[in-house]
């Protein structure tokens, strides 16, 4: 039977794949209704929490991006760009490293990949360097935002266990940002110069690419209050989560978990922007963010749902397998979450979905924080949605995707980072915990 339930938990993954979009999700959840009505397996848990979390964080940041605050952030993005265009290949990667940071999701590089394009054009650079490790970092840097969905269900897996919230973001920012940087020195040397790339050459002879220089963008009056009122929600959730964590305990009984307290926070902040700035309440749910953040809700509940129903009813089994493996060969967690996140499209869909089973069946607190990062692989099959877009705004060709499917400039920054992030996430992780 763990055969036949292994192999519709990877055909319905596939399906969903094969699908697209939130088909990941609807696949996940008739995967659900296979092994439960024609095997009598179990249902397992839904990640509610995680749902929650997204959909009250997307609440806020599309409310913000309603009243012009993304427009704004990617004003001042691009203005510190071309303060240093020569650096782009190492800038950009920072600009939405600390984008994602602090919105809990990597959609925000959208706004961000034509301007990168367009200065590194401008400074004659390759521009795959940047747009490449730009997209990777907007997406490693999710298993380092302390509002995403992501780290705080991780983090509530761990502090049973004694690893604080706190503690878990003390080592993968560090980690998880340098790893960017590395993976920027690398994608420097990626591909050969603009100037000799023949594609760049017949596109520029057919005058299908051109400077166009700085964008001229209208930044409403509500667009500066709106990004510092989101800025205190995160702030606000960092500083209570603080207060009422073991090593700090000035709150002892709390009112609100920080799960709630992030929701409540990010509502909070939503409702006062859209009281002080005015903006129409209802135009929250049609932002391109909106949408996509209710799409990764579907895509949660369906993964995630499928890879609980079928570990938790084979946890013995995948113990006795698994557990010595693992010990004796703690980096193969991190290639597991790695190949798994190309399939599920969602750090927080891959973190609800193995990280239960992976600590369930005796996994060190030190290993599982440094594989964190490789729930990040999205980039490894070229047809995530910011990889996409960053191939359609790069005009001179540079950034495309080669015949044999996987030989596509995100792969070798992509690996790059991933592999130095779990590394440096077990040195760190040695000195804190």
């Amino acid at each position: 039977m763990l055969v036949a339930e292994l192999f519709i938990v990877l055909a319905f993954i596939y399906l969903g794949a094969r699908m697209g979009g939130i088909g990941i999700g609807l696949a996940g959840g008739a995967g659900v209704l296979v092994l439960t009505l024609a095997l009598g397996v179990d249902a397992g848990s839904i990640p509610v929490d995680v749902i929650l979390i997204i959909m009250s964080v997307i609440a806020a940041i599309s409310a913000m991006q309603v009243a012009g605050g993304l427009d704004w952030l990617v004003d001042l993005a691009e203005r510190f760009l071309r303060k240093h265009p020569k650096r782009i290949t190492f800038y950009a990667p920072i600009v939405t490293y600390f984008m994602t940071l602090l919105a809990g999701t990597g959609h925000t590089a959208f706004s961000t990949l034509p301007v990168i394009a367009e200065v590194a054009k401008e400074q004659g650079i390759r521009p795959s360097r940047p747009l490449s490790i730009a997209v990777i970092a907007s997406q490693v840097a999710i298993t380092a935002s302390p509002i995403s969905a992501a780290l705080v269900f991780f983090s509530g897996l761990l502090e049973p266990i004694g690893v604080s919230y706190l503690t878990l973001l003390a080592i993968c920012i560090p980690a998880t940002f340098i790893a960017c940087l590395i993976g920027a020195f690398v994608a420097n040397f990626i591909g050969c110069e603009l100037k000799d790339d023949p594609v760049y050459q017949q596109r520029l002879n057919q005058g299908l690419t051109a400077s166009k220089g700085p964008t001229a963008r209208n930044i409403l009056p509500s667009a500066k209050p709106a990004t510092l009122i989101f800025a205190a929600a995160i702030v606000s959730v960092i500083g209570y989560a603080t207060l009422i964590s073991d090593s700090v305990g000035l709150i002892a009984s709390p009112s609100l978990s920080r799960n709630e307290a992030i929701m409540v926070f990010m509502l909070a902040a939503a409702s006062l922007i859209v009281t002080l700035t005015k903006i129409d309440a209802a135009q929250i749910t049609n932002t391109a963010t909106f949408r996509s953040g209710m799409s990764a809700c579907i895509c949660v509940l369906g993964v995630a749902w499928l890879g609980d129903t079928f570990v938790s009813h084979h946890i013995d089994a995948i113990k006795a397998f698994s557990g010595d493996l693992l010990a004796q060969y703690p980096w193969l967690l991190a290639v597991t979450l790695f190949f798994a996140s190309m399939l599920l499209y969602s750090q927080g869909a891959t973190t609800t979905a193995l990280m239960p089973a992976a600590l369930a069946i005796g996994v060190s607190p030190l290993t599982a924080i440094a594989s964190f990062a490789a729930v990040s692989a999205l980039f490894v099959l070229p047809t995530y949605p910011t990889l996409l877009a960053a191939v359609e705004m790069d005009d001179t060709g540079s950034t495309r995707i080669g015949r044999w499917v996987f030989n596509h400039p995100f792969f070798i920054p992509g690996v790059v980072t991933i592999v130095s992030s779990v590394i440096l996430g077990f040195i760190i992780g040695e000195l804190l915990l």
